[in-house]
């Protein structure tokens, strides 16, 4: 097996202490240009890769910033992280991305990132202990991407979900549709709640009156979708919409109205939530509210980058708007 190159190693080829190796490396001291060129030689001579835990453990900075996402299977928080990835880019900060998926998981999930030794952490997720995230805020620099913890002003990156429910839902009343259901996602995440905001305003506006048995409460998944579909079209409460709270229940819905001989948007129209990457080839073509994952994770990256540097952020909203496919139509559309 290939031995590790270490520091002594580049100390003893550059003709310097090993002290001197690190001061290059991290410009935390002047080093005169002949000492500087020698050790940057022996760098590249031997191919040194410095270990970022090792560095660390030395330091007290890693260069390492922990990600935690709920449901990375999920195209639109592939695409946070990947935000994230692309604004660490040439900073000298790498991710470490853990996934968690139920409210079992958080010591794990923690005991995984914070084990590896981050400087900073990004959260994606609506599992995570609210009072476990804000005593991790108290150690180091954190920011949540669509979610506000108490205690922890400015430290957010939100989502305007009122306005993407109620954009969903106002889509559905200007095509003529009063009698819209509404698929809730789990009520543990918080835009589930501002998105239901959104579509009560939206029909306060329009004067169609809230029927809390149009409302169905589900959870993200696609497997919720069809289940509340199949609740939907059982109950004998008359619909001629369906507004999913995301994509994935927008799915299960739509193959639950096919199974029952039901077409989109013929006999019901359906909008989704989230502008999956999938959305626009599913049949038919999903209308949805599209948000802007990746510059979500751009602006997480940066804000952390920014609180690492002593600066100060402030919390951002970023902004949804409605993509019209061909999910929806006028009522009585079917022929």
């Amino acid at each position: 097996m290939k031995r590790h190159v270490t520091i002594k190693d580049v100390a003893r080829v550059a003709g310097v202490a090993p002290s001197t190796v690190s001061y290059v490396l991290n410009g935390s001291r002047a080093v005169t240009a002949e000492t500087t060129k020698a050790v940057l030689e022996a760098v590249d001579q031997l191919k040194y890769r410095p270990n970022p835990t090792a560095q660390g453990l030395v330091s007290g900075a890693y260069r390492t910033i922990g990600v935690v996402s709920a449901q990375i299977y999920s195209q639109y928080r592939g695409r946070v992280v990947a935000g994230i990835h692309s604004a660490l880019r040439g900073t000298g900060y790498h991710p470490i991305v853990s996934g968690i998926e139920d409210f079992a998981e958080p010591d794990e999930v923690l005991e995984t990132v914070m084990g590896r030794g981050v400087d900073a952490l990004i959260f994606h997720d609506h599992f995570f202990p609210p009072e476990r995230i804000a005593e991790l805020h108290r150690q180091m620099p954190v920011i949540c991407v669509a979610r506000e913890i108490d205690g922890m002003p400015d430290r957010s990156v939100l989502v305007d979900e009122v306005n993407g429910g109620y954009l969903a839902t106002q889509h559905l009343i200007e095509l003529g549709h009063t009698r819209i259901a509404h698929f809730v996602a789990d009520h543990h995440f918080q835009g589930a709640a501002q998105r239901l905001a959104g579509y009560r305003k939206a029909l306060e506006e329009a004067g169609i009156p809230f029927d809390p048995a149009l409302v169905f409460q589900g959870d993200n998944l696609g497997d919720s979708g069809l289940r509340l579909a199949y609740e939907l079209l059982e109950s004998g409460v008359p619909v001629t919409a369906i507004f999913a709270a995301n994509d994935y229940m927008a799915y299960g819905a739509i193959l639950a109205l096919h199974r029952r001989g039901l077409r989109v948007p013929e006999h019901i129209s359906v909008v989704g939530y989230d502008d999956e990457h999938t959305s626009g080839f599913y049949v038919p073509p999903l209308t949805t509210i599209r948000q802007e994952p990746r510059e979500m994770g751009r602006t997480a990256a940066e804000a952390v980058l920014k609180l690492l540097r002593g600066e100060v952020f402030r919390t951002v909203v970023t902004p949804t708007r409605l993509i019209v496919r061909e999910s929806t139509a006028a009522p009585g559309h079917a022929g």
